[in-house]
């Protein structure tokens, strides 16, 4: 598609209702510079299971920032990709943080993080066959009947192939979406890691990726290192600011889906307020620009129709 290209919207039913805007990953060291700016950022997103307890300072500062601002949940310990059941109990604690707060969306990723009891510190990749696309369903299913609400899930960063995979990426995506009628979030800065340290074209997983399903993207930057034969290795570690590379890609995608909620992620290192909001701002400014583009060709369509 070129760059003035119509976007996809053909959603029936949405998962998120969070506004076309950039937001940013709360953090608590933030707090005092957010209440006393003009917030002038379309929402936050939370971990999950940062926000288990029962009470104390953590929901205290969020019911205050909730009071004036849309609120995503972002869950990275469900597991849902992986070959063993859920664990009810975190199913219960996640159930009990959105019925707190009735967020705008509630995300989850495309792999597997825990080993019986155990709540592993990675998203670990799966293969993409017949198999694990059975667990991804069941789950995915379970953790929606539980909310009440149909979830966005991620695409992962890939650091591996499994050769048991029976599909590609996108292909396994859109099977859990037609199954499942979840809807997807789009880290772009997942794709451009995965696409650089397996070796295929960042810009054809974007052009090919189900947009009419996406309702949230994120941003971020990432480490760099080499692998045992001294090829590039990117490492998706939310440590730095996102590079040119990936606000080209995310361009890229916006000229498919359209304006949609762009979340800054910045979870290591973690930079001063002012700094993330001028991440948060160069997103919105993409965002207008796509905004622009949209309300032209709509102009456009209707100015042909009434010459014809």
């Amino acid at each position: 598609m070129g760059a003035h290209s119509a976007p996809e919207h053909s959603r029936e039913r949405a998962a998120s209702s969070l506004p076309a805007r950039a937001g940013v990953g709360f953090k608590s060291v933030h707090l005092a510079d957010i209440e006393a700016s003009a917030r002038d950022l379309g929402f936050f997103e939370i971990h999950a299971e940062n926000y288990m307890g029962a009470g104390g300072t953590p929901h205290a500062q969020l019911m205050r920032l909730r009071k004036d601002s849309p609120l995503s949940i972002h869950g990275v310990g469900l597991s849902v990709g992986g070959a063993e059941p859920l664990d009810r109990a975190h199913l219960r604690r996640v159930k009990s943080l959105v019925d707190r707060y009735e967020p705008a969306a509630f995300s989850e990723h495309l792999a597997w993080s825990t080993q019986g009891a155990r709540f592993l510190n990675d998203l670990l990749p799966l293969p993409y066959n017949a198999t694990t696309l059975a667990h991804v369903v069941a789950h995915v299913d379970e953790i929606q009947e539980a909310l009440g609400r149909p979830i966005l899930l991620e695409n992962p960063a890939a650091y591996l192939r499994f050769r048991s995979s029976e599909h590609s990426e996108i292909e396994f995506l859109r099977e859990v979406v037609r199954r499942t009628d979840c809807r997807l979030l789009l880290d772009v800065t997942n794709v451009y890691v995965s696409a650089t340290n397996l070796a295929y074209s960042a810009e054809d997983y974007i052009d090919a990726f189900p947009m009419s399903y996406v309702e949230e993207i994120h941003l971020a930057g990432y480490a760099e290192d080499v692998d045992e034969v001294g090829d590039p290795l990117l490492i998706d570690a939310h440590c730095a600011p996102v590079p040119d590379a990936v606000w080209r890609l995310y361009d890229r995608a916006l000229a498919r889906c359209g304006p949609v909620a762009t979340l800054i992620e910045w979870d290591n290192d973690v930079p001063s307020w002012p700094t993330l909001l001028a991440q948060a701002t160069q997103a919105e400014a993409f965002l207008e620009t796509r905004r622009r583009a949209v309300e032209d060709d709509l102009k456009s369509e209707a100015l042909h129709d009434d010459l014809g």
